[in-house]
């Protein structure tokens, strides 16, 4: 059986109980692998190939590139998983909006690839893809009275972490799953935001069903 890990943030975490306080750690509990995208793919694989895969999540809210990187030992190499995708970005440019604790987009870059270095170093044979990350004008990221340029930074800044993240991707010949236009479309047809990230970050469950669906198709060509 290969172990899928799913890696990331907040969009990532999507409320998961965490293994250590959980009486269902270890099981396949949709609570344990949280509401949602990485819920949907463990639902489907596991319906298709019910003895072929088993699922960790390992996203945690909040968490920048150099959270990941932190706890890459705990939370990827000694997991030993086949295969990893890795979504994150967007609190490298939130945290520094909110509190001055960002990660630039020069640092960005590199922890990400110091990041996948010794992943690889480590674990020579894991399949790796790596999700765009993405924002939306929302509640969370729109410019407000006390900050009227906020969202205009918000939108360059993680296209500056998208673009870095691509780069990355292309080094080590890995898969690079867009999302950026595949959530703008959602929204052209909608002309609603909220329905697909409820504050410009956030997935909503059909946001969520756009990764999961992005995620598929990019896992079917490792």
């Amino acid at each position: 059986m290969k172990t899928i890990l799913f890696q990331g943030d907040s969009i990532t975490d999507a409320g998961r109980i965490r293994e250590k306080d959980s009486p269902l750690a270890g099981t396949e509990h949709a609570s344990f692998f949280g509401y949602g995208y990485a819920n949907y793919v463990c639902a489907r694989l596991g319906f298709d190939f019910p003895t072929e895969y088993k699922f960790i999540n390992r996203g945690i809210g909040g968490n920048r590139t150099v959270d990941v990187y932190a706890r890459i030992k705990k939370d990827i190499i000694n997991l030993a998983p086949d295969y990893m995708s890795l979504l994150i970005g967007v609190n490298d440019v939130w945290h520094e909006l909110e509190s001055g604790n960002g990660v630039s987009a020069e640092k960005f870059e590199k922890i990400y690839t110091m990041l996948l270095e010794e992943i690889y170093e480590a674990l020579p044979n894991i399949k790796i893809m790596l999700l765009e990350p993405f924002v939306l004008e929302g509640p969370s990221t729109m410019s407000k009275e006390n900050h009227p340029g906020r969202w205009p930074i918000f939108d360059r800044e993680v296209k500056l972490r998208a673009a870095a993240a691509k780069r990355v991707a292309e080094k080590f010949g890995i898969p690079f799953v867009t999302l950026q236009d595949k959530f703008d479309a959602a929204v052209a047809r909608t002309n609603d935001t909220t329905k697909w990230a409820y504050d410009g970050v956030h997935p909503t469950p059909r946001g969520h069903e756009i990764i999961a669906r992005a995620w598929l198709e990019a896992f079917a060509t490792l």
